[in-house]
């Protein structure tokens, strides 16, 4: 006896299977139809996983982008300051993983230590996710209540959620500290020289609209799947970035975190949280600017020197015993004078 078994999908009948089913006995019979009815089922399940996998692939290929969402849920962690009492300079924005503890430490008892520069108050913050370990939640936790200084939502903190994660930076600014004069974004491996920061700003006419960092004018996006920064032609149909500053830090005027909070839902979602952001910035039509005639922005790093580190605002690529023995370096040079360059 020859079965055709068939797969009853919306878009058509399609024969998947044959069977040679010969007489045999009524018990071997059963059970050939008991693997027969799993085999049926089996298919059913297959077909039905690639057609939706198909078809949500399909959904890629339609002209309108993913745009951004924000993440409503609420905080998990809040610091403890309060901006409107006593209005910050310069807030610090430093994007953490739970497993950079030590270099949240070491950032801490250095640059992210400092309260007052020139007369104008600072204060420095960590941007986390969630850690789908409880033990590793449990000691971020106490970290927290400790410091008061973490900034933190309920979504998965991975790399690929940078863009969450600054966002909810950028979220904290506009609804808990809109005073902030100035805000800057940077990473936990980066050493900031916030006393020449903080001199530059304050030589800056513009406190408005005012965007800086290492900037990035001619970006092309990466289409080679085996990179880390991969971007598809469905997530970034265009072939050039617009205008943007290098992740690793960038400065911008505290009106500017609440326009970028307020355009950001419409425009095209992209995992490249420095490219996102400036997407939004020319949405916003905000012209990046140079911060200082000469680089001060080194997101490939830079080799120390007292003198050289006296006039950068931030250095990619410090670990947590580096950025203490650079801080005291400098600490220790206060007075000297370096060569004229």
């Amino acid at each position: 006896m020859l079965t055709t078994l068939w797969n009853d999908f919306s878009l058509g009948i399609y024969p998947v299977a044959l069977v040679l089913q010969p007489e045999v006995h009524p018990a071997q019979e059963t059970m050939a139809y008991v693997k027969m009815r799993l085999l049926y089922i089996s298919f059913f399940v297959l077909g039905a996983l690639c057609l939706y996998f198909s078809m949500n692939n399909f959904s890629l290929f339609k002209d309108e982008l993913v745009v951004f969402k924000k993440e409503n849920g609420k905080f998990l962690q809040l610091p403890d300051v309060d901006c409107r009492q006593h209005p910050l300079f310069l807030a610090v924005l430093v994007t953490s993983s739970h497993a950079q503890m030590l270099a949240r430490l070491a950032i801490r008892d250095t640059w992210g230590g400092e309260k007052v520069v020139r007369g104008k108050r600072i204060k420095t913050f960590f941007l986390l996710g969630r850690s789908p370990n409880q033990d590793i939640e449990k000691a971020v936790a106490k970290e927290g209540q400790q410091h008061r200084d973490i900034i933190q939502k309920d979504f998965v903190d991975v790399y690929f959620n940078l863009t969450l994660k600054t966002m909810m930076g950028i979220e904290w600014i506009h609804h808990f500290c809109p005073q902030a004069a100035f805000v800057m974004k940077t990473d936990s491996d980066m050493f900031v020289n916030v006393y020449y920061l903080t001199e530059l700003l304050l030589k800056k006419n513009r406190t408005t609209r005012f965007f800086t960092g290492f900037l990035k004018l001619n970006e092309f996006p990466i289409r080679s799947k085996y990179n880390k920064w991969f971007v598809s032609k469905y997530e970034y149909p265009w072939d050039k970035y617009p205008p943007f500053c290098s992740g690793t830090g960038y400065v911008f005027s505290g009106d500017v975190a609440s326009q970028v909070y307020n355009v950001s839902e419409s425009v095209p979602f992209i995992k490249l949280e420095d490219v996102f952001m400036g997407l939004c910035l020319a949405k916003l039509k905000i012209r990046l600017q140079e911060l200082h005639s000469k680089q001060t922005f080194f997101p490939n790093g830079l080799s120390f020197s007292t003198c050289r580190f006296k006039k950068i605002v931030a250095c990619h690529f410090i670990k947590p015993q580096e950025m203490v023995s650079y801080w005291q370096a400098l600490e220790n040079s206060v007075g000297e004078e370096c060569p004229a360059e």
